[in-house]
């Protein structure tokens, strides 16, 4: 943790300008950047201080949004994902603009509502490299692509593997419809007579 100058001293939170909102180190926040023409950068408070004046910083560690990276955004990057970054930034609080939650993948893909303040992170990011942490992650369907929480995907009853409406056939309105569901695989499987499940093969793929 870097260290606080003689001439500042660490405080345990900061009220939002104009709200009642509070925030902590360990809080997401939506900061506002040089260039207002682009969206909020999303960081997480490492550290809060201020000076004798009451003028109060925080360190924070930066999230970057897919089309931030260099890999740029890809079709099962969720239009909620953002990576943790390696950067660090130091920026008056004034900057801040809201709060929001960065919540864990498995996390998010079970919230009932997505708010606007809602945003999810599977990856870590090095900023200097492009490389991401985990390297790659299990993919789905018969596009083997990630899953995106965006997209609608159908369990397949038997084999219990998910897949794309589209990648069957189907609109997402007809599977929508759907009482159950059977992929191409089990579905030949079954009027073939071939007896038995179709264990699911977990194939990873990277970011």
């Amino acid at each position: 943790m870097a260290k606080t100058s003689p001439d500042r001293k660490d405080v345990d939170s900061y009220t939002i300008e104009g709200t009642n909102k509070i925030v902590r180190v360990g809080d997401c926040v939506l900061m506002r950047p040089l260039d207002t023409t682009k969206p909020p950068y999303v960081a997480r408070v490492e550290k809060i201080d201020e000076d004798n004046r009451s003028n109060v910083n925080v360190r924070v560690r930066l999230f970057y949004r897919p089309e931030e990276s260099k890999g740029g955004r890809m079709l099962f990057h969720g239009a909620k994902e953002l990576f943790l970054s390696d950067r660090y930034d130091v920026q008056s609080a004034h900057t801040i603009e809201g709060k929001c939650i960065v919540h864990s993948f498995k996390n998010y893909t079970k919230l009932e509502n997505v708010a606007a303040e809602d945003y999810y992170c599977r990856f870590d990011y090095k900023a200097a490299t492009g490389a991401f942490i985990p390297e790659c992650v299990v993919v789905y369907c018969k596009c083997e692509m990630p899953y995106n929480p965006d997209d609608l995907m159908q369990q397949c009853e038997e084999c219990k593997d998910w897949y794309h409406p589209v990648c069957m056939g189907m609109t997402i309105e007809e599977a929508k419809k759907l009482e159950h569901f059977l992929c191409s695989k089990c579905s030949s499987s079954a009027s073939s007579g071939a007896g038995g499940k179709v264990e699911p093969e977990r194939r990873k793929r990277g970011p």
